[in-house]
C-alpha cells in the first residue's frame, strides 16, 4: 500500500483536492508540479518546467499540462480538467478513483468497465518527463488521445495568444518537436509505440485558462496556451504506453527502459523519515555539474546565500552524513556570491552565518585544522568586509556592534514589503545580526590562533572588536523590566517586540549573553512563540500579530513576519533546549515534529512547507517544499537520535 494516497470521495471534491499538490524534481533543476487531480491552480504549475541556460538559468514552463481522452465504443470521455473563469471544463476529475504517491505520483481513472492509470516520473539527470499509461481493464480496445498544452514562458509570467509564437513543428520519431520562441530548447513530444499512432497537427490556442490560487491572491491569473496537436493511439487491456516530453529527441525503444530504471531508483516510502530524506534529495540539484540547494518549490530560487547557509548542514550532514556534498555546495556558494559575501548584500546577517555553519561541520567530525586551512581566509575576509566604510548597508560602530540601515530597504530576513516599503525595517542594531557577528569574531580568532600564522595581524586587530562586542551586547539588548532581549535598537531606543530573532544569541556556540539572560529568553520564546509548526514570527500578545496567512497580497505580507510560523527555527530552538535539559527534552522534541508528518497529505503532498499559520490548526502556506524547513526537521531528527 502507498504511504500517501487519496480516495475517490476526496479526489472528486475540488475544494479539497485542488489544495493538494504533486511535486517532483530531478537533479537538472526540472520539476513537475500540479494538483493531485492534474488541474493547474498556479502559474507555477507545470508538467515540465526547467531552467533555460539561455535565460540565465531561470525556470520556464514548457509543457503546462496534458488532456487525456479515451474513446470507448464510439463514446469519448475527457479525463482532463481546467478552469475557465468560474467554470471547470472538462470535468475529468469525476473519473478519478485513486491517487498514490510512493513516491511516484499515480492517478487512476475508471470509466465504466475501463480502468486506466498514469504514472509520472522525471528522468534524474536530464530534462525529461515520462508518463506511463496502463490499461488495467477494458472489455475491448480503446483509443487514447493526448492533447499537450504548451506555454514556453517564465514561471513568474503568463502568456497570451500572439503572432510571434512559432507554431510550426518538426517531425520526430513517433512524435513532434516544437520551439515557440527564440532562445528556448526544442521540446520533443514522443510515444514509445508507432503501431496505431496518428497525429492531428491542427493546432489551436486555448484562451482564458484561469489559475484559482493566483486569482484568490489578487494576481494576474488568466492565460492562453497553445495545443499544437493531438496524439491518438489504440491500446488494449494489459497494455502500457510511455509518453516522453524531453529537450532532446529520444529513442522510442529506450523509453520503457528509462521509465523502469527511474521507477526502480525511486525508493518505496515506508515511514516519515524516508519521506524526509526523499524531500531533501529533491532539493539538491546538480545542473551542468554545479551542485546547489534549491530554496524551495516551485518559485523560490536555487543557490541563494541565506537559504543555503541555513539549510546546508541539514540537507547534507544530518540527512546522510555526506561531507563531500557539504563542501561541494559550500564551495559553489562562495564562488557564486563573491559580491554578497565580501561587498554588499541586503541579507546583512547571512555572510556571518558561514562561521556557525563551519562550527557545525567541525562538531559533526570534520578536522578543524583542515576546515580552517580551506575556509579560514574566506571567514576572515567576510569579517573584514564589515570594517568601517566597507559596506554601505551596515557599519561597525565604536561599541563593537553592527548598525544596519538603508532607507526603504529591509536589511534582515524579515523582508516583506507593502507599497515598496518594508513591513519590518528593523533599522539599527539587530539582535541576531550582532549575535552572528560576535560568534564569527570568536570563531575566527580562536581558529587563527590555533591554526593560522604566528602573531597574526588579524588576531591583533579583531580581538579588541570582539571584546567590545562582548562588553556591549547585553548592555544594548537586554531589558531587565521585560526579562528578554530587544529585537532591535535604534535612535528611539529598544524595540521590545517578542520575536524569534533573540533565540540566536542563546543558540550560537559563542554566546554574548550570560546564562540567566539565556534561560529567560528561552522561557519567553517557549511561552509566546512556540507552536507545533515552528516558532511564530511575532507574539500573539502584540497588536500587530496576524495569525492567519490569507487574503490579499497586502494582508499576506502583513502576516508573513508578523505571526506566521517558521519551521526552520525549530532546529536552533530544539538544539538549545537539548543543551539546557539534555535527554529530558526528547519527548517534547518528538512532539514538536509530529505535526509536520500529520500534514504530509496537505499543501505539497509529501513535502514540508515554508510557513504555517501562527493560529491553530496551523495550516501550511508559502513554498510547498522548503529547503530550510526540510533541513531543520532533518537536524531535529538527528538530535533526537543522538540524545536517545
Amino acid at each position: 500500500m502507498a504511504f500517501i494516497k487519496f480516495n475517490k470521495d476526496e479526489l472528486v471534491n475540488l475544494s479539497y483536492s485542488l489544495k493538494r499538490e504533486i511535486i517532483s524534481a530531478n537533479k537538472t533543476g526540472a520539476y513537475c508540479n500540479t494538483s493531485i487531480v492534474c488541474c493547474n491552480t498556479r502559474k507555477y504549475h507545470a508538467l515540465l518546467a526547467l531552467p533555460v541556460d539561455e535565460f540565465l538559468g531561470e525556470q520556464h514552463v514548457l509543457l503546462s499540462s496534458i488532456d487525456e481522452s479515451i474513446l470507448v465504443e464510439g463514446k469519448q470521455f475527457n479525463l482532463g480538467i481546467h478552469r475557465y473563469g468560474d467554470v471547470y471544463e472538462p470535468r475529468g476529475h469525476k473519473y478519478i478513483v485513486d491517487f498514490e504517491a510512493d513516491p511516484l505520483p499515480r492517478v487512476t481513472y475508471k470509466v465504466g468497465d475501463v480502468k486506466i492509470s498514469k504514472t509520472l516520473v522525471l528522468a534524474e539527470n536530464k530534462d525529461q518527463l515520462l508518463i506511463r499509461y496502463t490499461v488495467h481493464s477494458s472489455p475491448s480496445k480503446i483509443s487514447l488521445s493526448l492533447k499537450p498544452f504548451l506555454a514556453f514562458r517564465n514561471i513568474h509570467s503568463l502568456t497570451k495568444e500572439n503572432n510571434i509564437a512559432d507554431t510550426n513543428f518538426a517531425s520526430a520519431v513517433n512524435g513532434r518537436s516544437y520551439c515557440m520562441y527564440a532562445g528556448f530548447p526544442r521540446l520533443f513530444l514522443q510515444l514509445n509505440k508507432a503501431s496505431g499512432l496518428s497525429i492531428d497537427d491542427e493546432g489551436h490556442w486555448y484562451k482564458g485558462l484561469t489559475y484559482s490560487d493566483e486569482q484568490r491572491r489578487g494576481f494576474e491569473s488568466v492565460e492562453d496556451l497553445y495545443v499544437p496537436a493531438v496524439f491518438n493511439i489504440e491500446l488494449k487491456e494489459g497494455e502500457s504506453l510511455i509518453f516522453s516530453a524531453s529537450t532532446q529527441e529520444e529513442k522510442p525503444v529506450s523509453m520503457k527502459r528509462t521509465f523502469n530504471l527511474e521507477e526502480k531508483k525511486s525508493m518505496e516510502i515506508k515511514d516519515y523519515e524516508q519521506q524526509l530524506l526523499h524531500c531533501a534529495d529533491l532539493l539538491v540539484r546538480d545542473r551542468n555539474a554545479h551542485k546547489m540547494i534549491n530554496s524551495g518549490f516551485s518559485w523560490l530560487y536555487p543557490g541563494q546565500m541565506r537559504a543555503t547557509l541555513y539549510s546546508l548542514t541539514g540537507l547534507t550532514l544530518y540527512a546522510n552524513g555526506d561531507k563531500k556534498l557539504f563542501e561541494e555546495i559550500l564551495d559553489n556558494l562562495i564562488a557564486d556570491n563573491q559580491e554578497r559575501f565580501f561587498r554588499k548584500t541586503k541579507h546583512v546577517e547571512a555572510p556571518l552565518r558561514l562561521a556557525d555553519v563551519l562550527q557545525e561541520y567541525i562538531a559533526f567530525g570534520a578536522k578543524a585544522k583542515s576546515v580552517w586551512n580551506k575556509y579560514g581566509d574566506t571567514v576572515k575576509k567576510v569579517i573584514e568586509s564589515y570594517a568601517p566604510a566597507k559596506r554601505e548597508e551596515i557599519s561597525l560602530q565604536p561599541n563593537g556592534l553592527l548598525w544596519a540601515q538603508k532607507d526603504g530597504i529591509a536589511l534582515s530576513w524579515m523582508d516583506a514589503y507593502i507599497d515598496g516599503r518594508p513591513v519590518t525595517a528593523r533599522e539599527g542594531f539587530q539582535v541576531e545580526t550582532n549575535a552572528f557577528w560576535y560568534n564569527s569574531l570568536c570563531f575566527a580568532i580562536d581558529m587563527e590562533k590555533k591554526y593560522g600564522q604566528k602573531d597574526s595581524p588579524f588576531v591583533l586587530e579583531w580581538s579588541y572588536i570582539r571584546d567590545l562586542a562582548k562588553e556591549n551586547y547585553q548592555k544594548v539588548f537586554w531589558n531587565d523590566n521585560y526579562g528578554y532581549l530587544a529585537d532591535y535598537v535604534d535612535t528611539q531606543g529598544q524595540h521590545m517586540e517578542v520575536r524569534p530573532n533573540m533565540l540566536f544569541p542563546v543558540w550560537l556556540k559563542n554566546s554574548p549573553i550570560d546564562d540567566f539572560c539565556a534561560s529567560s529568553v528561552v522561557n519567553v520564546i517557549s511561552r509566546e512563540l512556540l507552536t507545533k509548526r515552528g516558532l511564530r514570527t511575532l507574539s500573539p500578545r502584540n497588536s500587530e500579530y496576524r495569525g492567519v496567512y490569507e487574503g490579499t497580497q497586502k494582508e499576506r505580507d502583513l502576516a508573513y513576519h508578523q505571526g506566521s510560523t517558521r519551521p526552520y527555527l525549530l532546529y536552533p530552538y530544539v538544539d538549545t533546549c537539548f543543551r539546557m535539559m539534555g535527554k529530558a527534552f526528547v519527548k517534547k522534541a518528538e512532539w514538536l515534529v509530529e505535526g509536520f508528518y500529520d500534514d504530509l497529505n496537505k499543501h505539497g503532498i509529501g513535502a514540508f512547507a515554508e510557513i504555517y499559520d501562527g493560529d491553530p490548526p496551523h495550516e501550511a502556506h508559502g513554498a510547498i517544499s522548503s529547503a530550510m524547513s526540510t533541513a531543520a526537521l532533518l537536524a531535529v531528527n538527528y538530535l533526537i537520535k543522538q540524545y536517545k
